[in-house]
């Protein structure tokens, strides 16, 4: 079974229903409801949106994605010690934000694809993209 994690923007194209993101992620989504491929977020990406939707002046879409996130059919990580040492790791070693990194540290602790279009993943070495970004 494929194993993907969802960074946060990708869940932040998929509210803004911008493709070609909005559709790859439908899919991904559909196929997870059916059993085909199991999907993780790490809990602080999941934040990174609601914040992300908070500072652009859309507290009613930030508040439905609080909602609506627990619903997805994404296992949702809250990260372990551990995982934050790794994460912290990844940001020691590449450009990328704090956040970015936790993404990157589940993709690797579930050796899964990451789904993404943020170009800054594209640095990190040995990292499986699923690349769902303008190419």
């Amino acid at each position: 079974m494929k194993t993907c994690v969802v960074d946060a923007w990708a869940f932040s194209e998929w509210l803004k229903a911008a493709e070609p993101a909005a559709s790859r992620l439908d899919g991904l989504l559909a196929a997870s409801q059916k059993g085909l491929v199991r999907l993780y977020a790490s809990a602080i990406n999941i934040g990174e949106v609601y914040y992300s939707l908070l500072k652009k002046n859309a507290p009613a879409l930030a508040r439905d994605w609080r909602d609506r996130a627990p619903t997805l059919p994404v296992q949702i990580e809250v990260p372990t010690m551990e995982d934050i040492w790794q994460a912290s790791e990844i940001k020691g070693h590449f450009p990328i934000s704090y956040a970015d990194a936790f993404a990157a540290a589940l993709a690797q602790k579930v050796r899964g694809t990451l789904v993404t279009g943020d170009p800054d993943f594209r640095q990190i070495h040995g990292l499986k993209l699923d690349w769902v970004g303008i190419p």
